[in-house]
């Protein structure tokens, strides 16, 4: 057997970190096992499609590396979002297509139809109001509020197919279902707690019950890897299996992700928070894909007992995943250890592919790059950033005219103005004939001079570094002034002798 799994979001919003670490979890199973990974986009809740949102998700994979064997081609999604430009996206196509839901929905009603003429679903004609009706009665009643299968026993031809109606599945009446979850075992539900769910909707689209497993059977999808969210759906979904008459893929429900306080699930409708929570944020405040993967990768998921190891390359990710050691537990997401590894993965980049990545944040921030300034600098910011988007902060003062020194911040602890202007000047001397105009050699010319002026280092570079950045804390300061170069750095010195003189 060939394995498919598939990674099937909803566009009804962007892409959250829950539903990538689902993308993940489906990409790293089928790597494992040799099979195919499918990208089926479910945009039947035409209500809630949200524009832009195709688009969040195509790229949020990409950006990740989880490439897919079968999705989408390009035609499909210009059907799907008009003329919208998908020049970056790549043309897959398959040959289960099309992988865009509502591109199906005459086979999905072909199917509901299938299921009426079998008398394993029925038409019902209930109004809006009538079920309102039917609720409240039952909450009156203290009882489990669910459609009372008004319609299920009507003749044929009670129901009009051409007036607006619903098509629900006939639930058997009595008997239970023992359904099987790779993840939590097997789990026994009563017909007496499901209610006859609707699988076709008035305006004929197929709700996600439907149009899901016949999607999946028709896809011969082999294991179904989501969101522990839909395993109270499980029961409805091996009822629709049973109906058609198929075999149900295995399945396997992922623990939901936790806010960091481990209180209440991450939401997807993030109001004040400040902190990241959908993939084109993570990606826009500079955080590495690579870093991404790994950690979410580790949320839900542990090698095995007794590896306490937390940095993986994607080929030992692969070899080690297993389903096995997902833990049904629900687990928080930490923003301090995504911090933290993020911080691991810049310091792992060789110095000239971390300013490559660098330097799309410096021009998105409105700075004139000096790309050999920026390449002279990497290696002593790299120890300090935490995601790309800190290096802006990091290293602004090289890509401008001049800086504002705070005269305040000028004069260091210790220091008198008069103090100040002669570390300045003094500094202006060693830096126009210093040879060789480099970072460690400097160093030592300048905590020689600190010595013979019977001072502490890092007060007699304090006068120097805001000079020469503008700012009290810098990247290292010699690597700095060797970044900025000679000319710039003696005018900067210049004019903060000016600034103190006054």
């Amino acid at each position: 057997m060939t394995v498919r799994v598939r990674f099937a979001p909803s566009p009804t919003g962007f892409l959250h970190v829950g539903g990538l670490r689902t993308a993940l979890f489906n990409w790293l199973f089928a790597q494992k096992m040799g099979g195919t990974f499918i990208l089926r986009l479910e945009d039947t809740d035409q209500k809630r499609y949200t524009p832009g949102g195709v688009r969040a998700i195509v790229e949020g994979l990409q950006w990740l590396g989880l490439q897919w064997n079968e999705g989408p081609d390009k035609a499909s999604l210009r059907q799907m979002q008009g003329d919208e430009d998908w020049a970056g996206a790549p043309d897959v196509g398959g040959p289960y297509g099309p992988y865009i839901q509502s591109l199906k929905v005459k086979r999905h009603q072909a199917a509901a139809q299938e299921l009426i003429e079998k008398g394993m679903a029925y038409r019902c004609d209930c109004t809006a109001e009538r079920l309102a009706q039917v609720r409240e009665g039952q909450k009156a009643r203290k009882e489990q509020t669910r459609y009372d299968r008004h319609c299920r026993f009507k003749q044929p031809g009670e129901v009009d197919p051409n007036q607006p109606h619903v098509v629900r599945l006939a639930v058997p009446l009595e008997g239970s279902t023992t359904v099987h979850d790779l993840i939590r075992g097997e789990i026994t539900v009563d017909y007496s707690q499901l209610d006859d769910f609707v699988i076709l909707k008035s305006d004929g689209f197929p709700t996600y019950h439907l149009a899901a497993m016949v999607d999946d059977h028709d896809m011969q999808i082999t294991h179904v890897l989501r969101g522990d969210e839909w395993l109270p759906s499980l029961p409805r979904h091996y009822l629709i299996y049973q109906a058609f008459g198929w075999e149900p893929p295995a399945f396997a429900h992922l623990p939901v992700i936790l806010n960091p306080s481990g209180k209440g699930k991450m939401s997807k409708r993030k109001a004040t928070s400040a902190d990241a929570v959908f993939v084109t944020e993570f990606r826009d405040e500079g955080y590495l894909p690579e870093a991404l993967r790994n950690f979410l990768a580790l949320v839900g998921w542990a090698p095995g007992s007794g590896n306490e190891q937390e940095i993986f390359a994607l080929d030992e990710l692969i070899q080690l995943f297993s389903l096995a050691h997902v833990n049904p537990a629900p687990a928080a997401f930490s923003y301090d250890k995504l911090d933290w590894m993020n911080g691991m993965y810049i310091r792992a980049l060789p110095a000239d592919e971390l300013a490559k990545r660098i330097y799309p944040f410096l021009i998105k921030a409105g700075v004139e790059v000096d790309t050999e300034r920026l390449l002279k600098i990497t290696p002593d910011i790299q120890e300090r950033l935490v995601t790309l988007s800190d290096a802006v902060e990091a290293t602004d003062f090289l890509f401008v005219e001049d800086v504002s020194p705070n005269p305040v911040q000028l004069i260091g602890k210790g220091l008198t103005k008069e103090s100040t202007l002669a570390i300045l000047k003094q500094a202006e001397q060693i830096i126009d004939a210093f040879e060789p105009f480099e970072a460690e050699p400097l160093e030592l010319a300048f905590r020689s001079a600190a010595e013979a002026a019977g001072m502490k280092p890092g007060p007699f570079f304090t006068p120097m570094r805001v000079a020469v950045t503008g700012k009290a804390v810098s990247p290292p300061l010699f690597g700095s002034i060797v970044a900025l170069g000679r000319e710039k750095t003696i005018a900067r010195l210049k004019n903060a002798q000016q600034l103190l003189a006054g």
